[in-house]
C-alpha cells in the first residue's frame, strides 16, 4: 500500500456536495481507501475573473494502484461528475490533484508529483496539514513551512469535518 493525498475542489452546482461525493466515490473504490480527510474551506478562485469561489478539502489515501492507475481513477471520478476541460482553471464540477504519491517524485507528460503548484497554493497546504500535521515533501521540506511562507490570506474555512453537509 502506498499513502497519497489528493486535493479536491469545486466551484459549481453545489460545491459542498460535490466534494462530499468525490470523497464517498473514491472510498467506493477497492484499490483505495480513504484514511483522512481534512475540513472544507473556502477559497478565492485562480484563474479567470468573474467565477465563484472554490470549496477546497484534501484526502489521504492508502492504494495498490500505481501513480497513472490512480490518475486515472481520479480522472474518470472527475468525468461522472460532469467535469468539461475548456478553460484552463475555470469554473468546474470538480477537480481532483494528486498532490504526493508516497515519497516518489514524477514526472512525466501526464502527471507531476509532488504536484508542481502546490508550494503556492495555500488552499492545498491547509487541508494537507490538517490530515497530517508533520507531513513533508520528498525533498524534505515541511509542508508547514510552505505555508508559514505562503501565508492563509483568502480562506476560510467552511466546515469543521467530513460529512460537510
Amino acid at each position: 500500500m502506498t499513502t497519497a493525498y489528493i486535493a479536491l475542489g469545486s466551484n459549481l452546482e453545489n460545491p459542498g456536495l460535490q466534494l462530499q461525493r468525490a470523497v464517498d466515490d473514491i472510498d467506493s473504490l477497492p484499490e483505495i481507501e480513504v484514511s483522512g480527510c481534512s475540513k472544507l474551506y473556502i477559497s478565492e478562485p485562480v484563474g479567470p475573473e468573474g467565477q465563484p469561489d472554490y470549496c477546497n478539502a484534501a484526502v489521504r489515501v492508502e492504494t495498490t494502484l500505481t501513480p497513472l492507475a490512480l490518475l486515472d481513477a481520479m480522472q474518470s471520478i472527475e468525468n461522472d461528475h460532469g467535469r468539461v476541460r475548456t478553460v484552463r482553471w475555470g469554473p468546474r464540477t470538480l477537480d481532483l490533484d494528486m498532490i504526493l504519491f508516497g515519497n516518489e517524485v514524477i514526472e512525466s507528460e501526464r502527471l507531476t508529483v509532488p504536484h508542481y503548484q502546490m508550494h503556492v497554493r495555500n488552499f492545498v497546504l491547509c487541508p494537507l496539514l490538517d490530515i497530517q500535521p508533520d507531513l513533508t515533501l520528498p525533498s524534505r521540506k515541511p509542508v508547514e513551512e510552505l505555508l508559514k511562507e505562503m501565508g492563509t490570506s483568502g480562506l476560510e474555512v467552511m466546515a469543521e469535518k467530513y460529512p460537510w453537509l
